[in-house]
């Protein structure tokens, strides 16, 4: 791979991937259905996050960087054979380019390309992912996975795709950890450590930007430590924070969250996660230059070993995701609102309508649609539990459900 210095940052409109989608979509990852998906998909539409970066007083629009390529049931790429070689993307910053030439050739056969299906979305997603174990454990973004009902993973190193399923997520750091299915003998990544990071590093970041399925790399450097963003979900009312994260001047593109940010030595210090806007999205040739977020890796390490370890906690989520069957905003007076339900779902099963606003599941209060959905990742398919609700009418109901298995988060 050769990388190519930049001729300086073009601020642009987003590219073709459509309306924005949140960081949040409302309980179990699931999109309000008052209107078709394709239209305004909150969370895994063509398009980003839209949310605001706290950095002093300066405030930019930035989004979460998995490509989300169609609003229809079938995908419109083709299969394309893959290669450890990678398409170049513009340096953000004057940096040798042989040396993150040889530090990108260094990763690359360490990394995967993440596709999901997203079945209730009638669409597909596309990101990037870290090979932590040769036996096929993948480091990737929560939100790459999340709403997967079927997920396939490409190593680079081998060309070979696997199914995939999620071991486990973190919602709220953003991460999953993904097992591929047969795989063994796979390079993994070389670990670097993030406490060492600086402002000023030349950094790459590398993955499967615009969901093409070829690797390509964005050069820069390290602008910022221990940032921390704020991401909303306009059309589900949601949002939530992410902190301590590495800012970096570089090209970040959508289908790259997951992948690593490495530095020129060929480590990963960094899992990408978001970038600004304000810059121009496109193929790997074109000019662009912006800013990208990226988790750091040790923070990364610490929820990917307790997530292979087996060990839920208040944010942690192992195994398989828990289905209520609605999709929610967040209601005036407190409370999830319900926007729509999912036909033969358990919340359709015990007479919830649109309008309905829930205020609780068992003893736990839900103040909101974020609470339904983190009260709702402490719950597993074949739970049973009691949900309290507000009718359209303005009456207090109780009932009983079964909560079924649904997509990822």
């Amino acid at each position: 791979m050769t990388v190519y210095p930049n001729q300086g940052s073009r601020p642009g409109q987003p590219g073709p991937y459509g309306a924005p989608y949140g960081p949040h979509a409302p309980q179990g990852g699931h999109p309000p259905y008052n209107h078709p998906p394709q239209q305004r998909p909150p969370r895994h539409g063509l398009g980003f996050t839209v949310v605001t970066v706290v950095v002093l007083a300066l405030a930019v629009t930035i989004g979460m960087v998995a490509a989300r390529l169609t609003t229809t049931g079938t995908s419109a790429r083709s299969p394309l054979a893959q290669s450890p070689g990678i398409v170049s993307q513009p340096v953000d910053s004057q940096t040798s380019t042989a040396d993150l030439t040889a530090a990108a050739n260094k990763v690359v056969s360490g990394i995967v390309n993440v596709d999901t299906e997203l079945g209730l979305q009638n669409g597909e997603g596309a990101g990037t992912g870290i090979v932590l174990t040769s036996d096929g454990e993948i480091l990737t973004n929560n939100h790459v996975v999340e709403g997967a009902t079927k997920i396939t993973v490409t190593a680079l190193g081998n060309s070979r795709t696997y199914p995939a399923t999620v071991v486990g997520y973190d919602r709220s750091d953003d991460l999953a950890v993904v097992r591929l299915t047969g795989a063994s003998g796979l390079q993994t990544a070389t670990l670097g450590n993030s406490d060492r990071v600086a402002i000023g590093d030349a950094i790459v970041g590398l993955g499967n930007a615009g969901g093409t399925g070829t690797p390509t790399a964005a050069a820069g450097q390290v602008t910022g430590l221990d940032r921390s963003i704020t991401a909303s979900d306009e059309s589900a009312g949601a949002s939530e924070q992410l902190t301590g994260l590495i800012q970096v001047a570089a090209n970040i593109q959508p289908g790259d969250s997951g992948g690593p940010l490495i530095n020129s030595a060929g480590q990963v210090i960094g899992v990408d996660t978001a970038a600004s806007q304000s810059f121009r999205f496109g193929n790997a040739s074109s000019q662009g230059g912006g800013q990208g977020f990226a988790i750091p890796i040790n923070k990364a390490l610490t929820i990917a070993k307790q997530i292979q370890g087996g060990k839920s906690s208040s944010t942690v989520h192992i195994g398989k995701s828990a289905f209520l069957g609605v999709s929610v905003s967040d209601a005036t007076n407190g409370g999830a609102l319900v926007r729509n339900i999912v036909t033969d779902g358990p919340a359709e099963q015990l007479g919830l309508s649109p309008g309905d606003v829930i205020t609780a599941v068992d003893n736990t209060t839900v103040d909101s649609a974020l609470s339904l959905t983190d009260t709702m990742d402490q719950h597993h398919p074949g739970d049973t539990v009691t949900l309290k609700f507000t009718d359209r009418f303005g009456q207090s109901q109780s009932a009983r459900t079964q909560l079924a298995q649904g997509p990822v988060g």
